[in-house]
């Protein structure tokens, strides 16, 4: 009887005698009348399936997507191809209906699941560990933060301005009620001069942040940077692109001490902008500031291999004021299918796509050089992303949107100094004949 769901008036009325109250009115009569709904909801009359189908269909239709348009959109999120392979097993039923391990050790898959994650994202990144995932790279890059602000009982960090700008809002967002100053790094040609970190850096310091590659696609110098803070007694956090690790030196090598970042460039959908999934390393000094969930591998009492819950910092285990993190869960679903994706890759395999989008980035740019009108704001080493500018570039981009190319993203939306800048990413996705074109169309509609 606790399901049960009246069908008709008579029903209604006998369970709301069965309680004391006459109607629906009276039942809610805690309610101050005029917070009330009075009236009829104004909702349309309900669909048959097929009807409702088609007006969804025709929803989704009126959406431009990657699968109709040539796409050279970043900033954070990467139009790269996806192995079908991942869907096939990603939405198997025991995958994708599962949740948390409330009795972990009986959930021995999905522990598996997060321990080879936790694997790949060490050997991806050069750290000693990994956490089970976070929801996306910008909270990863907070929970960075207070790792370091715990770790080191400082309160201030020096936050790049190369660091992606949405990703900055998020920092500022979670951990400016928690204490923490953030103190901005200028910029010049596109990456950060370490000797202005050694001119704001002190023995306040915490952490400082950066980004590899920054978000103007230019290559940072971690090393000297890690250095600095260091010297100081801070910690280095360094924000990656997991893709471009396939070609870069790990983190890890630069001297890093904590490293997050976005995974949905690993097979993982655009999707309108998630769900993705956030990975969190670091060095073994600091296992016991990670939040979330740390799965373990050991043996049983048989000798046979067996996966744990090896550390679990959540608010919900351990007194709330101590706990290393809010954050209570992982994105366990989006984590495996990184997984998936890294696997099947390999490491030769993840060379060839950084590779691929490297090559391709370059050559894009040196078409775009042939181009009148269209420079190049920075000078610096780039991976896949890089800035033009392009006279009108909000007209231009407009145009190009109707001609099926997504041609960038403009950044005066966050620097008022760059108008007429545009930010432009090249996957290995993208053919020569795509670049060819968006070339042709932009010479086209700039001198035409």
């Amino acid at each position: 009887m606790a399901n049960y769901i009246p069908t008709t008036p008579d029903e209604l009325q006998e369970m709301l005698g069965a309680i004391g109250v006459r109607n629906i009115e009276d039942l809610f009569a805690e309610i101050p009348p005029e917070l009330r709904l009075q009236g009829e909801l104004n909702i349309p009359q309900g669909m048959s399936e097929p009807e409702m189908i088609r007006k969804v269909t025709r929803l989704a239709q009126a959406n431009e997507t990657v699968d109709n348009n040539c796409c050279f959109l970043g900033g954070g999120a990467y139009d790269h191809i996806i192995p079908s392979v991942i869907d096939h097993l990603l939405l198997r039923g025991d995958f994708f209906t599962a949740y948390t391990p409330y009795q972990p050790e009986v959930s021995q898959g999905t522990l598996q699941c997060i321990y080879e994650f936790q694997s790949l994202i060490c050997g991806l990144t050069g750290m000693d560990q990994a956490n089970a995932s976070m929801y996306d790279g910008s909270t990863a890059a907070a929970e960075a933060i207070n790792m370091a602000t715990a770790q080191t009982r400082r309160n201030r960090v020096l936050l790049l301005q190369t660091v992606n700008p949405d990703y900055r809002r998020v920092i500022g967002a979670l951990t400016t009620p928690l204490g923490t100053e953030t103190v901005n790094v200028p910029f010049e040609d596109g990456a950060i001069d370490p000797a202005k970190v050694q001119e704001l850096i002190n023995d306040q310091v915490a952490a400082v942040v950066m980004q590899y590659p920054n978000f103007f696609g230019c290559i940072e110098d971690i090393e000297r940077i890690s250095e600095i803070a260091h010297n100081a007694g801070a910690l280095a956090i360094v924000v990656v692109n997991p893709i471009a690790l396939g070609l870069l030196e790990t983190p890890g090598k630069l001297s890093a001490d904590i490293v997050a970042g976005e995974g949905q460039p690993l097979g993982i959908p655009l999707s309108y902008g998630g769900p993705y999934v956030g990975f969190l390393a670091a060095k073994k000094a600091l296992l016991r500031r990670m939040p979330g969930r740390i799965v373990g591998r050991t043996l049983d009492v048989d000798g046979k291999a067996g996966f744990v819950l090896t550390l679990q910092a959540r608010e919900q285990h351990i007194r709330r004021e101590k706990a290393s993190s809010n954050i209570c869960s992982n994105q366990a679903l989006m984590a495996l299918n990184a997984t998936i994706y890294m696997s099947l890759m390999g490491r030769d395999g993840l060379k060839e796509v950084a590779l691929q989008c490297f090559q391709k980035a370059h050559y894009f740019k040196r078409e775009l050089a042939k181009i009148e009108g269209v420079s190049f704001p920075f000078t610096g080493s780039f991976f896949h992303e890089l800035v033009v500018k392009i006279p009108n570039a909000r007209k231009v981009i407009g145009k190009m949107a109707k001609q099926g190319i997504f041609a960038g993203i403009p950044l005066d939306n966050w620097f008022t100094n760059l108008k007429d800048c545009v930010l432009i990413a090249v996957t290995e996705k993208r053919s020569k004949d795509e670049m060819d074109h968006y070339c042709n169309l932009l010479g086209g509609l700039i001198n035409g």
